[in-house]
């Protein structure tokens, strides 16, 4: 029998992908790295009968750095960094990943790849490849199947494993090209301005000011929010709450059509006028029908913000809610740029 091996991920994922792919009916068992198990199962695949072995890594196996000699700060000249050469290594020693997959690709027949569907995990992809491809059985492009999914529902992963496609190179070398640009500007401007302001503010705090392409905006968001809430000057303000009892019992509380107004005197006259009165006159009613829009799908930057202003939760904490609700089938993949839910996303079951 043959034997196909899918690789998720993150372990949570991948059980997840497991209990769906083999309708609940498998065995799993701890690796050996002591950070991600495998579920086993049998099913079909390509029209035979094969034994699936899922498991997963966490997150980027590999990374990349430069060799040791250019970590002296003193002997390497930061310009140096932008031609320095690059290598990669483990992105956590501690979990001995690319061994745990050689392991488990040992002999295998087929590799399924259930990274995430963006460009890192499509980059994962690869790192996977590069890991396995000199342990399994005959190995060429047509046994190497990439998965694409966007919600972790029965629907949306049978559909996936059903219409199995090609991993995606260009994609890969794109994260790859992103990465080796951050290390180098990072490092050579981090080295930099460090040097630069070493000495010069008797109040700074650090004795490493980092540099990162994303660290620029970031700190420019940061600065244009604190100077408005510096700027801020606050002014009290007057609401009238009023509410009338009906002939029925009942209470009846009414919005004020101004809202609110900044004149205490002249608020104040309007409460002596609404107390001098017995009664409230309907002057008009209307009747309207009401329609609830469906609820509009949020990209990640508007899933933050609807977080942080409407439950007052920070954006590390959204993130992690948003993984593991990704996880258990409630909504689709977090990390987006689109607010449009994919065309097979399977909204009544979501909801049940």
């Amino acid at each position: 029998m043959k034997t196909v091996l899918m690789v998720a991920e993150k372990p949570s994922l991948a059980q997840s992908l497991a209990k769906i792919l083999s309708n609940g009916n498998m065995n799993s068992r701890k690796g050996s790295n002591g950070a991600c198990s495998i579920h086993e199962y049998t099913g079909k695949f390509n029209g035979e009968q094969v034994f699936f072995k899922m498991t997963s890594v966490c997150g980027h196996v590999m990374g990349c750095d430069f060799p040791g000699k250019y970590n002296n700060w003193d002997k390497v000249d930061p310009v140096e960094l932008f031609t320095a050469p690059i290598s990669k290594k483990e992105a956590n020693p501690n979990l001995h990943m690319p061994t745990f997959l050689r392991k488990e690709a040992t002999s295998v027949d087929y590799l399924v790849l259930w990274l995430d569907c963006d460009k890192e995990g499509e980059n994962i992809c690869f790192e996977v490849i590069d890991c396995v491809r000199s342990v399994m059985n005959r190995l060429s492009t047509q046994q190497i199947y990439r998965a694409r999914f966007s919600a972790i529902t029965d629907t949306d992963i049978k559909h996936a494993m059903n219409h199995l496609v090609q991993p995606n190179k260009n994609e890969a070398l794109s994260v790859d090209a992103r990465q080796e640009l951050d290390l180098r500007i990072g490092c050579a401007f981090t080295r930099y301005q460090t040097r630069f302001f070493q000495g010069k503010y008797g109040d700074l705090d650090s004795t490493l000011i980092s540099y990162g392409p994303c660290q620029t905006p970031t700190l420019g968001f940061c600065v244009e929010r604190h100077d408005k809430i510096q700027s801020f000057k606050p002014e009290p303000y007057w609401v009238i709450n009023v509410h009338v009892q009906l002939p029925n019992g009942k209470n009846l509380y009414l919005d004020w059509e101004r809202v609110r107004l900044f004149d205490k005197e002249v608020a104040q006259m309007f409460v002596n006028r609404i107390k001098t009165g017995d009664g409230a006159l309907v002057l008009e009613t209307i009747q309207k029908r009401g329609e609830k829009q469906r609820p509009l799908a949020l990209n990640t930057v508007e899933m933050l913000r609807v977080a942080s202003s409407g439950l007052g939760m920070g954006p590390q904490h959204t993130m992690q809610i948003a993984e593991r609700l990704y996880t258990q089938g409630y909504i689709s993949y977090p990390r987006t740029e689109t607010n449009s839910y994919p065309e097979n996303f399977d909204l009544r079951q979501v909801s049940c």
